[in-house]
């Protein structure tokens, strides 16, 4: 898993110096929030409970001139992600399902910043609770209230193929019950949802960093006789750090 992580980081930022090239942001400069914090939300999806883990913070990475905060034009980064466990002891609803370790996420994020503007999309493969694919299509807008604060309220959609919303959202025969009966699903759209972020600049390069996302579970996921609640509220919060590297 550490050599994974390392080889992502170390592909992004090769394919990063490629892209400042083949786009013509030579003399541009290419910068990114690294951070950790703190992410509330539900222990697994569909549940109705909350748990706290770690956030691993990559945000705002992308182009643009020396001095300012505005990201321009593509950007590749890595995309990080986890889900927590599930247990059947956890729910009634779940009595005699398998039970679901942690999984860890790693993929790629590809960014497009034009103004104010930011357009993204990220596919991460998960280990251990599941093997499938998954990530998030979205778009949001930064609003500057000052030097120190910036906010930013975005839609987003998230997706996984047909592995990751088996796992998480399918009932094979063998764990059908009464009251919860064998469900099928494929890949596609799996949930909607409204965010806001805000940072405040503590120093030139030092902010911190919050997050409120809204989501929903949508489509054949929300039928799942599996899900608990379609709401899927979290919240998130961390320090960054702004890291800029000239072209």
């Amino acid at each position: 898993m550490k050599h994974l992580l390392a080889l992502t980081v170390l592909a992004a930022s090769a394919a990063t110096g490629a892209v400042a090239q083949d786009f013509g942001f030579a003399g541009r400069e290419f910068s990114v929030d690294l951070g950790v914090g703190v992410d509330v939300g539900p222990d697994y999806p569909g549940s109705d409970d909350a748990e706290a883990g770690p956030w691993l913070i990559w945000r705002n990475a992308g182009f643009g001139q020396p001095g300012t905060n505005e990201s321009e034009g593509f950007a590749l980064s890595p995309s990080f992600g986890t889900v927590g466990e599930r247990e059947a002891s956890d729910n009634p609803d779940l009595a005699g399902m398998e039970a679901l370790g942690r999984a860890y996420e790693l993929g790629l994020r590809v960014s497009y910043g034009m103004g104010p503007v930011m357009m993204s999309g990220s596919v991460r493969r998960g280990f251990d609770g599941h093997e499938g694919l998954t990530g998030e299509v979205g778009a949001k807008y930064r609003t500057d209230l000052s030097d120190r604060v910036s906010l930013w309220s975005g839609l987003s959609l998230g997706y996984g193929n047909g592995e990751y919303n088996d796992t998480y959202f399918g009932v094979d025969a063998a764990d059908a019950a009464p009251g919860r009966p064998a469900y099928d699903i494929g890949g596609g759209f799996n949930k909607a949802a409204i965010t806001f972020e805000a940072r405040y600049a503590l120093t030139e390069n030092t902010a911190l960093l919050g997050e409120v996302e809204y989501g929903k579970l949508i489509g054949d996921a929300a039928d799942s006789p599996v899900v608990q609640d379609e709401y899927q509220p979290s919240l998130k919060l961390g320090i960054v750090r702004r890291f800029s590297f000239g072209f």
